[in-house]
């Protein structure tokens, strides 16, 4: 959720931090402004809609200097225009802002009282003005910009850039993460490793409450208390997450197409192949011991988390509740002592996941957290994380980051299992092969791309989907119909294949495609009852299942999609992918921006 660029350079900056912002474009957003001081003139273009139109504008009207401050908007307050666009000034002071700022209407009127006029619809210009009050009372800069963090209440990432002082961008972060990037002669600030890498390894990531003040020869960081903190400098491994899209038309398309790969990677840092047992890595509780398991989560990682729900009940034994984390955050979950939690986030800065696990934390819990960025703030905040290796995922709608997801979580299941002694050493080296054979079944799954598309092209030409699934093909079924909503904006809802007779049965006609995730498992002829169900009133069913499901479901249908034969426990793996698929390639019949679809981020990072 939009992205945050400062440097304090040698050279001319704008271009810098408009590459800099392409970056960060995964955040999304829908508007975009770069600010830049040169020989004591502050000044800046700003644009509507992507960066190519950013880009435009300085191509048109080029902007000098060395130090100079940027950001991708993705609108809260006010309308997307070029308007309330950032950076936004005030008298002598520049600020760009991720986050929200809840008493921002206590703070404008009572500027406004003062004479104050503003020009934008944001919150984020209440603190350009309260920062430019302060200088106008006689603060210095620095002074200036304290006072007025001290006011601001919310989740806020800031960088604040002065006329008359053109070696110093001040930060702050209260929530939104915000990093600091150390160079030779040359400082930066940025919303993540990925938008420094092509400046720097060296980075130093703020704590929430941190505010930093960054010049040329180096950087001073300090608490809301006023005192300097020290805080680790560490190398980042931004430099290897520079991504292209390969020879694929999306980044989405990759992300699916690396999913093999990614999968071994992850499943191999968990489970030892070649004795068939999981790897004895450190966990910061005994799932021996403990009673429940707490899951939170948001979005796919939710219902990664719901599956995870599946399996550690019915191979390990072990209770679990299982919330969306902005539910969970709020009912006040009594959590007993000899309970542990459990977060999952691709980005490990979700505001509500992270506000959740503040919330275990005071209930005295051990806190684990399954991520795929290491440096996050969820993973520094947890006892102990469970990285994904899924590398940078840079489409909006995740796809690799789930199938990892999984497979940790398929890995935890295995110890759980066996520190519960609910599986026998046979039935470990059992579930470890079976695993291990995941990656060659996805790159099985993922040939069957062209006839998905088929299917596309079908779904292409309707307004509204279900999808219906069993078991653990129940949060699949809420994943396909989230995937394609998400991207083509086709109206899609997942239900319990079971749930059919108790209402979405209405909706059955002629026009209603009805996707079906079967795999032949042990409930197979249950869903096939369902789908029957679906035939007799005209639904237009199309089968996601295997050769034998292919063979048994006994009906007509649409289209049927066969994957492999794979195991039980492995197939919520394999079948994300057509689900996957079926999306992507309706929305790109359809013509939508697929890696950053209308009105979605990547990173939720504010409530």
């Amino acid at each position: 959720m939009c992205g945050i660029v400062g440097i304090v350079g040698q050279t001319p900056v704008a271009p810098l931090i408009v590459d800099a912002l392409k970056r960060l474009e995964y955040r999304g957003y829908d508007s975009a402004g770069v600010a830049t001081l040169d020989l004591g003139k502050l000044d800046r273009r700003r644009a509507e809609g992507k960066l190519v139109n950013l880009e435009k504008r300085l191509g048109e009207e080029p902007l000098g200097g060395t130090i100079g401050i940027g950001h991708t908007r993705w609108a809260t307050h006010g309308v997307p225009n070029e308007t309330n666009a950032h950076p936004h000034f005030a008298q002598d002071v520049a600020v760009v802002h991720n986050g929200i700022i809840e008493n921002f209407a206590e703070l404008r009127d009572e500027l406004k009282a003062d004479g104050v006029a503003f020009s934008s619809q944001t919150d984020t210009e209440v603190i350009a003005h309260l920062v430019a009050s302060g200088l106008k009372n006689g603060d210095a800069p620095q002074a200036a910009a304290f006072a007025a963090l001290k006011r601001l209440r919310g989740a806020f990432a800031l960088a604040i850039m002065f006329r008359g002082d053109e070696d110093m961008i001040i930060g702050a972060r209260n929530g939104p993460p915000l990093a600091v990037g150390h160079g030779e002669g040359e400082m930066y600030l940025g919303s993540d490793a990925i938008a420094l890498a092509p400046f720097t390894n060296a980075i130093t990531y703020l704590e929430d409450g941190d505010w930093v003040v960054v010049r040329r020869g180096g950087v001073e960081i300090f608490g809301m208390d006023g005192q300097p903190v020290e805080r680790a400098r560490q190398q980042s491994v931004g430099t290897s997450l520079l991504v292209d899209k390969g020879n694929h038309r999306h980044f989405m398309e990759k992300e699916i197409h690396e999913q093999p790969e990614v999968i071994s990677h992850t499943l191999a840092h968990y489970l030892n192949f070649a004795e068939g047992t999981v790897a004895d890595f450190d966990l910061p509780f005994d799932f021996g011991k403990i009673e429940r398991l707490a899951i939170s989560a948001c979005g796919t990682a939710y219902l990664a988390g719901l599956i995870g729900k599946y399996w550690l009940e019915r191979y390990a034994r072990l209770p679990v509740d299982i919330d969306i984390a902005s539910e969970f955050r709020y009912r006040e979950m009594p959590l007993p002592k000899n309970s542990a939690a459990l977060f999952i986030s691709q980005s490990g800065e979700t505001a509500d996941t992270l506000a959740s696990l503040r919330y275990c934390r005071g209930e005295g819990v051990p806190i684990s957290a399954i991520v795929n960025v290491r440096e996050s703030t969820i993973a520094r905040e947890s006892d102990g994380i469970f990285p994904t290796l899924a590398g940078p995922e840079i489409g909006v709608a995740s796809t690799k980051a789930f199938t990892c997801q999984l497979s940790v979580l398929a890995a935890l299941t295995l110890r759980a299992a066996k520190a519960r002694g609910t599986i026998s050493a046979e039935e470990e080296q059992s579930l470890v092969r079976q695993l291990s054979e995941a990656p060659r079944f996805a790159s099985q799954a993922l040939k069957l791309s062209s006839g998905i598309e088929k299917v596309a092209r079908e779904l292409s030409h309707v307004r509204h989907v279900l999808y219906l699934g069993r078991d653990t093909n129940y949060p699949l079924a809420l994943e396909g119909a989230l995937k394609l909503k998400e991207i083509s904006y086709i109206h899609a809802e997942g239900y319990a294949a079971g749930e059919l007779k108790h209402g979405p049965i209405a909706l059955i006609d002629e026009q209603m495609p009805v996707i079906v995730i079967a795999p032949h498992d042990r409930i197979f002829e249950k869903t096939v009852s369902n789908m029957q169900e679906v035939a007799a009133r005209g639904g237009r069913i199309i089968l996601i299942t295997d050769e034998k499901g292919a063979k048994n479901a006994t009906l007509d249908t649409l289209e049927t999609v066969v994957l492999p034969d794979v195991p039980e426990f492995v197939a919520p793996i394999i079948y994300a992918l057509p689900v996957q698929m079926l999306a992507y390639h309706t929305a790109v019949i359809m013509g939508t921006d697929v890696d950053q679809p209308r009105n979605l981020a990547k990173s939720v990072t504010v409530e």
